[in-house]
C-alpha cells in the first residue's frame, strides 16, 4: 500500500543499476544474500487524473491561463471589497468556462480510465506451480512465463522462450506500435526453443540480464544464461528476441515468453511521452491582443479613479446633503480608499477582457477538425484511408504556410526488378558472377514468408523460399527487398549483420550446400565500393550513375568467401559483441567493419521509384500559392535531381546552382560566394519582363560545412532560389534545415511532410508536421499533426481547409474583442454622468449572460461554416492563398480597425440613446418617466441587435444553422428579458428590472430609437464594403463573383440532369460504358485520376468505379 501511494505521488525511487536481472519463473537463488529488484506492476495508466487529484490538478492547469487567472482575481476582489457589481457577474462566467472545460477533460480522462481497465483486466495465462493459470493482465510480474496464442496481443514485453515450431520462431505484426503491417520474425535461443511444454518450462533454469527500460522500440541489449547439466550457456539477446507489448502474434499457434518489462516500464508505455507543444500564430496574436486590452482596462480604471477624486475636490460633490459620510469613512486612509476605488473600477470594466474567448476557440478547433476527416476529397479509396487530425490546435496554421514547405516521401516503390542490372556487354564467361549476383540479391534480405497453415515449416526460416505455393505470401520491411527476392536454394543462414543508417549496408553469412561459408552484402554505392578490392568497380560505378539519372533506387551487391579459420574468428567476435551488456552497439560496429572488407563486387540493381499521382500539379499549386518548396531526401545527387525534374520541383529552364562535394570550410565558403555572384551577374543582363529562376542543389556533407560558419551566406543564396534540393540528408540534418528556416529573418511558417521514420524529427521540428500514409511504416503518421494518404491531398488541405480555418478563427478573435468593446465602453461613458460613483449601467444578469448566451452561438456557428470563397475557386486559383499569408487578417492594422469600430459603435449606442431621452424622459404616452435601468436596457438592446447583425454582414456562406442562431439569438434575448422582467422571482434578493423591459417595448419612441441607432451603426459599414468592393476589390472579392458563377452553373447542371433522368435518357451511361470497354489501360487511369481530383459528389463514386480497368 505504501509503495502504491509513493507511485501515485511520483516518489518511487529510480533504478540504482544500469541493468536488471530477471530470474525466469521467479526462481531466485537460494544461497547468498540476494536482494530482489523492485519492478513496476503490469498496470497501464494512460489517464491523466485520479478521483483524488482531478479537482486540484485540473483547476491548477486551467488557472495557468492568463484570462482565467485574471477573472479569478476579479472575483476575489468583488468578494473582499464593496464593488458596484455582484460577484456573480464575474463568478458565474468563470464558473461556466471552468466547468465546461473540466467536464470535457474529465470525460476524455474517463474514457482513458475505461480503456485502461479493459486492458489491465484482460485474461492471460501464466505458468505457475507447474501448470497454466489464468489471471488478469495487471497481475503479471517480471519473471513470469506467459503463454500467448495466435492473434492475441502481448500483455508485456516478453523475451521469446519457445513456440510451437521446432526452431523457436514466430511471426508478429507491430502495426499498433509503429504502423508497419508487414510480418516480422522473432527467434528464441536454441536452448529454450525446445521447451515447448509447461513441464519443461517449469524445469528450465535460466537468467535474463538486460538493460533498464528505454523508449526505443528497435533497441534491446541483453543476454540469457541457461544452466544445463551444471553448465552455463550464454546467448545474446537483441530486438529480434523481444516481443513488445501491443504487438500481435500471427501465423503461430502459441508462444511462451518471460516478462522482462511490465506496465509503465514497457516500451509501448514509455512512448506515451507528450510531444513539444506547438503554438499557432493566431494564438500568439490573441495573447498580444489580450495584453493590449488589459492595458486599456488599466487605463480606464486609473482615469476613472483620478477623475472621481478631481470631481470630489468640490465640497458639494464630495459630500452632498443626500449622501453624508459616516465617521468611519471620514477617518479611513486616503491611500486605501484610492486603491479600493481603483479596484472597484477594475471590476466595473473587467468584461472588456473576453473570458469566453478561450472556450469558444477550443470548441471551434475541436469541432472544426472533424471536417478534415469527413472530406471525401481527402479519402483514398484504394487503401481505404481518410485524413487524420492528431492536433486540432494548429488548424488555422494550415493557412499560414507562406514561407517554406519542407517535404520528403512523394514516391512509392513500383515493386519490379529493373533489367538494367545485367548489361549486354557482359562476357560470355560471366555465368558464375551472374549466378552469385542473383544469389546475393535473393539471400541478403529480411523477407518473411506467411503460410495459411501454421504447421509444416522446415528446419530453417528460409527452407521454403524455393517453393511458390499458392498458400505462400511474402512480407518485407522494405519494398526493395520484396521486389528483389525471386528465387533461392537451400542455404543455411548463420548470421545477419543488420542494416543501420551509419553503415548504410546489410549482410548475411551463409553456409552453401557444398559447405562453404560466404558473406553477401548490399547497400549504397558509397558504402560498398570503398570496401571492394576486385570486380568491375569502374563499370559498376558508371551503371549506378546511369541508374540514378533515370531516377532509380540503386543498390550495390558484393560478396566474400571465408576460410574455416576466418569464419571461426568471425563467429567468436560476433558472439562476444552480441553478448556484451555495455557498449554493445560500438563493439558490433567494430566487428561489422572487420567482416565487411576485402569484398568482391558482383553488380548493382535499380528499382523503379515511381512518383505518386498529381505530384507535379500539387507542387506547382504550392508555388503559385507563394510557398517555397524545399526537397529534403536521402537519395544520391543524380537520383534526387532526376526526381526533382520529373515532379516539377525543378524546371528544365531553371538555372541549377550546386553546392556539392565540398571538403573544407574555406572551399564551401568560396563556392557560396561564387553562387551569390553568379546570381547577381545575371540580373543586369535580363530584360525587364524576363525572370530566370534558380534552383539550388546541396548535399548533406556540404550542408554541414555551410551551417557551421557560413549560415548567413547560405541563407542568402537560398533566398534567391525558387527551389532548393538537399540530397544525402541524415534525419537530424532535415530537422536542422527546418530549424534554420524557422529562425531566419522572415520567420516563415514551415510545414514538413514525409512518410518514413527518417522524417519524424523534421515533422516534429516544423510548425506544422504532416505524415503520409506510405509504404515505409507509420512512424511519420504517428508523430505528425495531420496525416493524409497521398501527397496530392496536400493542395486541398492547405489551399481550402487552411484558408477556411484561418479566415474563421481570425474573424472569431477580432469579433470577440469588438463586441466586448461595444459592451463595456458605454459603462465607461456612463461614469461621466454619474460623478464616477461606480454605478453600473447594466443589470447583473445582463452582465453575466452577454458573452455566455446572447452573443455566443452566432460567432461559433460562423467559425465552423463560413466560406469566403467557393472551394473550387480556391483550388483553381492558388494565388488566393497569398491574400491571407503572414497573418494578414490578424495584423495590427486590422486589429486597430475592429477596436476603433467597437468604440465608434459604443459611442453611437450610448449617445444615441442619451440624445433620444435628453432632459425629457417621459417617452410613454401617459407621461410616465423612464429611469436609469430603462436607459441601460435600451443601450443593451441596441448593442445585442447591432453586434449580431454586424456578424451577419460579415457572413458570406449562409446555411439554415446560421439563420437559426442569428435570428434565434435576438429572439431569445427578447423572450428572456420579457420573462426575467415580467415575473417576480422569489429566489432573487432584489429585482431592479421588474417590468422595465415590458415598459421599454411599449414605447413607440424606444422602438424608433432602436431602429435608427442600429441603422446608424451598420449603414457606414455597408457603404464601406460597397465602396471598397467596387473601387479597390481584393483578389478574394474578385473571386467571389467567380464562385457565384460556379454555383449557378452547378445549379443548371443539376436541373438538366434531373430532367434527363425524368425523360429516361441513358445515352451518357452507354457512352461511358463504351468508353470504358475500348480505352487502353493507361487512358483508364488518366480518366480516373481526373475524376478523383474534383470535389467529391455522390455521383462521382459510380464514375470512378466504372473508369477503373478490370
Amino acid at each position: 500500500m505504501l509503495r502504491w501511494i509513493r507511485q501515485q505521488l511520483g516518489f518511487d525511487p529510480p533504478h540504482q543499476s544500469d541493468t536488471r536481472t530477471v530470474y525466469i519463473a521467479n526462481r531466485f537463488p537460494q544461497h547468498g544474500h540476494y536482494i530482489p529488484q523492485r519492478f513496476a506492476d503490469n498496470r497501464i495508466i494512460s489517464s491523466k487524473y485520479t478521483i483524488w487529484n482531478f479537482v486540484p490538478k485540473n483547476l491548477f492547469e486551467q488557472f495557468r491561463r492568463i484570462a482565467n487567472f485574471y477573472f479569478l482575481i476579479i472575483f476575489l476582489v468583488q468578494l473582499m471589497i464593496d464593488t458596484p457589481t455582484s460577484p456573480v457577474t464575474s463568478g458565474l462566467p468563470l464558473f461556466f468556462v471552468i466547468t465546461v472545460t473540466a467536464i470535457k477533460q474529465g470525460y476524455e480522462d474517463w474514457l482513458r480510465h475505461k480503456a485502461d481497465n479493459e486492458v489491465n483486466g484482460a485474461p492471460v495465462f501464466v505458468v505457475r506451480s507447474g501448470s497454466l493459470v489464468q489471471t488478469r493482465s495487471k497481475n503479471i510480474r517480471v519473471g513470469d512465463i506467459v503463454r500467448v496464442a495466435k492473434d492475441e496481443t502481448f500483455p508485456a514485453d516478453l523475451v521469446l522462450l519457445s513456440s510451437d515450431r521446432a526452431e523457436g520462431t514466430c511471426h508478429i505484426t507491430t502495426a499498433s506500435l509503429d504502423g508497419e503491417t508487414n510480418l516480422k520474425t522473432h527467434y528464441a535461443v536454441p536452448e529454450t526453443a525446445v521447451c515447448q511444454s509447461v513441464s519443461r518450462l517449469e524445469a528450465l533454469q535460466a537468467v535474463v540480464e538486460c538493460q533498464q527500460p528505454e523508449a526505443d522500440l528497435y533497441r534491446f541489449v541483453g543476454r540469457i544464461t541457461v544452466t544445463q547439466q551444471g553448465e552455463e550457456i550464454v546467448r545474446p539477446l537483441g530486438p529480434e528476441n523481444l516481443l513488445l507489448r501491443g504487438a500481435r502474434l500471427k501465423n503461430t499457434k502459441e508462444i511462451f515468453g518471460v516478462a522482462v518489462y511490465t506496465g509503465m516500464e514497457s516500451k509501448m508505455a514509455l512512448n506515451y511521452k507528450c510531444k513539444s507543444q506547438k503554438r499557432s500564430a493566431v494564438e500568439k496574436s490573441m495573447n498580444t491582443f489580450l495584453i493590449i486590452y488589459l492595458g486599456i482596462l488599466l487605463f480606464e480604471a486609473i482615469l476613472s479613479t483620478i477623475l472621481k477624486y478631481a470631481w470630489q475636490a468640490e465640497q458639494k460633490w464630495d459630500e452632498p446633503f443626500y449622501n453624508q459620510k459616516t465617521e468611519q469613512e471620514k477617518n479611513s486612509s486616503k491611500i486605501l480608499k484610492f486603491i479600493s476605488d481603483f479596484l472597484a473600477f477594475l471590476v466595473l470594466y473587467n468584461f472588456i477582457i473576453p473570458i469566453s474567448l478561450y472556450v469558444t476557440v477550443e470548441m471551434q478547433k475541436f469541432l472544426g477538425s472533424f471536417f478534415i476527416g469527413w472530406d471525401l476529397d481527402l479519402y483514398h479509396e484504394e487503401t481505404d484511408q481518410k485524413a487524420q487530425v492528431n492536433t486540432s490546435d494548429l488548424n488555422e496554421e494550415l493557412g499560414q504556410v507562406c514561407g517554406e514547405c519542407c517535404k520528403s516521401g512523394v514516391r512509392e516503390i513500383n515493386g519490379k526488378l529493373v533489367p538494367e542490372g545485367m548489361t549486354e556487354d557482359s562476357p560470355d564467361g560471366s555465368n558464375r558472377e551472374e549466378s552469385l549476383f542473383l544469389k546475393a540479391v535473393s539471400l541478403c534480405h529480411t523477407v518473411q514468408i506467411s503460410y495459411d497453415q501454421t504447421d509444416g515449416f522446415g528446419d530453417m526460416p528460409f527452407s521454403h523460399a524455393n517453393g511458390f505455393s499458392p498458400q505462400m505470401e511474402y512480407y518485407a520491411s522494405s519494398p526493395d527487398e520484396k521486389a528483389l527476392v525471386e528465387a533461392t536454394k537451400r542455404y543455411k543462414l548463420l548470421h545477419v549483420l543488420e542494416f543501420d543508417a551509419n553503415r548504410r549496408r546489410m549482410s548475411v553469412i551463409l553456409q552453401t550446400p557444398s559447405g562453404e561459408t560466404v558473406l553477401f552484402t548490399k547497400g549504397a554505392e558509397s558504402a560498398i565500393l570503398p570496401y571492394a578490392k576486385s570486380g568491375e568497380i569502374d563499370k559498376t560505378r558508371l551503371h549506378v550513375d546511369e541508374f540514378a539519372l533515370k531516377g532509380l533506387r540503386t543498390l550495390v551487391v558484393a560478396w566474400r568467401r571465408f576460410s574455416v579459420d576466418e569464419y571461426r574468428e568471425v563467429d567468436r567476435r560476433l558472439h562476444e559483441a552480441r553478448t556484451a551488456l555495455q557498449q554493445r552497439e560500438e563493439r558490433l560496429a567494430e566487428v561489422f567493419s572487420f567482416i565487411e572488407r576485402d569484398l568482391e563486387l558482383l553488380g548493382a540493381t535499380g528499382v523503379e521509384d515511381k512518383l505518386q499521382e498529381k505530384v507535379q500539379e500539387t507542387i506547382e499549386a504550392l508555388r503559385l500559392a507563394g510557398i517555397k518548396v524545399w526537397v529534403l531526401t536521402g537519395d544520391k545527387h543524380e537520383t534526387a535531381v532526376s526526381v526533382s525534374l520529373s515532379c516539377g520541383h525543378f524546371h528544365r529552364t531553371m538555372n541549377i546552382l550546386e553546392l556539392v562535394q565540398q571538403k573544407s570550410d574555406n572551399e564551401c565558403a568560396e563556392q557560396l560566394r561564387r553562387l551569390a555572384r553568379r546570381y547577381k551577374n545575371t540580373l543586369p543582363h535580363l530584360p525587364p519582363d524576363h525572370v530566370i529562376q534558380h534552383g539550388l542543389v546541396v548535399d548533406g556533407a556540404s550542408l554541414s560545412l555551410a551551417l557551421r560558419e557560413h549560415e548567413k551566406l547560405f541563407m542568402e543564396v537560398c533566398k534567391n532560389c525558387s527551389a532548393v534540393l538537399c540530397c544525402r540528408m541524415a534525419p537530424l540534418q532535415k530537422a536542422k534545415v527546418v530549424r534554420l528556416l524557422k529562425t531566419s529573418l522572415e520567420k516563415p511558417i514551415t510545414l514538413a511532410i514525409g512518410d518514413g521514420a527518417n522524417d519524424v524529427s523534421m515533422i516534429q521540428e516544423a510548425h506544422v508536421g504532416i505524415g503520409i500514409m506510405g509504404k515505409e511504416g507509420r512512424q511519420a503518421v504517428r508523430n505528425s499533426d495531420y496525416a493524409i494518404a497521398r501527397f496530392k491531398f496536400l493542395s486541398k488541405l492547405l489551399l481550402v481547409h487552411g484558408h477556411f480555418y484561418y479566415i474563421r478563427i481570425a474573424t472569431l478573435v477580432q469579433y470577440f474583442f469588438y463586441k466586448n468593446v461595444c459592451f463595456i465602453t458605454p459603462q465607461f461613458l456612463y461614469q461621466f454622468f454619474c460623478l464616477f460613483s461606480q454605478q453600473t449601467l447594466y443589470d447583473s444578469v445582463y452582465l453575466t449572460l452577454y458573452n455566455i448566451c446572447f452573443t455566443s452561438l452566432p460567432i461559433l456557428v460562423y467559425s465552423l461554416f463560413e466560406q469566403l470563397v467557393h472551394p473550387h475557386v480556391l483550388q483553381s486559383k492558388p494565388a488566393l492563398y497569398r491574400d491571407i499569408s503572414k497573418n494578414s487578417m490578424l495584423s495590427f492594422k486590422t486589429f486597430l480597425y475592429w477596436t476603433l469600430l467597437g468604440f465608434c459603435h459604443a459611442f453611437v449606442f450610448f449617445f444615441g440613446s442619451y440624445i433620444l431621452m435628453g432632459e425629457d424622459t417621459s417617452l410613454m404616452g401617459n407621461g410616465q418617466m423612464f429611469g436609469n435601468w430603462t436607459f441601460g436596457t435600451l443601450v443593451f438592446t441596441v448593442m445585442v441587435i447591432t453586434v449580431t447583425l454586424k456578424l451577419a454582414l460579415e457572413t458570406h456562406f449562409w446555411t439554415w444553422i446560421n439563420h437559426f442562431v442569428t435570428w434565434g439569438s435576438i429572439a431569445f434575448y427578447f423572450v428572456f428579458s420579457l420573462f426575467y422582467g415580467g415575473i417576480i422571482w422569489p429566489f432573487l434578493h432584489t429585482q431592479d428590472m421588474y417590468f422595465v423591459f415590458v415598459q421599454l417595448l411599449s414605447s413607440g419612441s424606444a422602438w424608433f430609437a432602436i431602429i435608427i441607432i442600429v441603422i446608424g451603426c451598420l449603414f457606414p459599414d455597408v457603404i464601406k464594403k460597397v465602396f471598397y468592393r467596387h473601387l479597390q476589390p481584393t483578389n478574394t472579392q474578385k473571386s467571389q463573383g467567380t464562385a457565384a458563377g460556379v454555383g449557378v452553373r452547378a445549379a443548371v447542371v443539376t436541373l438538366i440532369s434531373q430532367r434527363t433522368k425524368k425523360q429516361g435518357v441513358h445515352v451518357a451511361n452507354s457512352n461511358r460504358r463504351r468508353m470504358t470497354s475500348h480505352q487502353p489501360p493507361s487512358q483508364h487511369y488518366k480518366v480516373w485520376g481526373a475524376c478523383s481530383s474534383r470535389t467529391t459528389y455522390h455521383s462521382s463514386s459510380s464514375w470512378t468505379s466504372q473508369s477503373k480497368p478490370t
